[in-house]
């Protein structure tokens, strides 16, 4: 009856390898989002509130009722070092459900970022902290306590399935979600990815272009794009 009405608290979650999920962040969003065959994605609507912090870790889900955060005063108890805490209203909500204080106890229990298609406040506080946010909105306007969700359940992120221990990859492209049991075919798909990018930096650095080093002009030919001279082009304009 619990389960089904939604008012749930999952206490004892599978969470992907610590060491994997954290290994993830040197790639980044857009890396692991196309090693996993440009899947997982949250959009560009979850922006970061500061620059240059790049985290991964294993995802606290939190399921809430539009502006109303308790949910996610249950949710930081469930937390423990190297998770991400990811919440998502209802229905868009343009509340700020956490500040600076709700994001010290997040630090102080090792919670490494926080992401949300809600909203939140105190974000020049947040960036001060050090405490890494991303957010589809930044609002003044607080929350109040008043409504059951659930925490640790299958939540939707912007469009995008999270599930509870998944590896949320944050930096300053957005989020990607990796599902759990992908994490490790995930780390070394985005190796490989990365070390063929590495490559074709050097040829790219070395005089050659994308055109040749990715076999582009029988794509375009296939198109029927065709290169002419200016002249021919204002002929065939005429």
């Amino acid at each position: 009856m619990t389960a089904a009405s939604g008012r749930i608290v999952v206490t004892d979650i599978r969470r992907a390898d610590a060491d994997t999920a954290a290994a993830l962040a040197e790639f980044g969003s857009a890396t692991v989002h196309e090693a996993m065959g440009r899947t997982g994605y949250a959009g560009p609507r979850i922006r970061p509130i500061q620059q240059g912090a790049a985290v991964s870790g294993t995802a606290i889900t939190v399921r809430v009722a539009p502006g109303d955060n308790l949910m996610v005063h249950a949710a930081i108890e469930q937390a423990q070092p190297g998770d991400v805490i990811v919440v998502a209203p209802v229905t868009d909500s343009a509340f700020g459900f956490i500040g600076e204080l709700m994001a010290t106890q997040m630090q102080t229990r090792g919670v490494r970022a926080y992401v949300t298609s809600g909203g939140v406040r105190d974000t020049a506080e947040l960036r001060t902290m050090g405490f890494p946010v991303w957010t589809a909105h930044v609002s003044a306007e607080g929350t109040v306590k008043d409504t059951a969700g659930a925490v640790n359940v299958p939540i939707i992120l912007d469009g995008v399935a999270v599930r509870p221990g998944d590896v949320i990859v944050a930096d300053d492209d957005g989020v990607t979600v990796v599902p759990r049991e992908r994490a490790a075919g995930t780390l070394d798909a985005a190796r490989t990815r990365a070390a063929r990018e590495a490559a074709n930096r050097e040829r790219y650095r070395a005089g050659e272009i994308s055109m040749d080093l990715n076999a582009l002009r029988p794509v375009l030919a296939d198109l029927g794009v065709r290169f002419v001279t200016q002249a021919e082009f204002e002929r065939d304009d005429d």
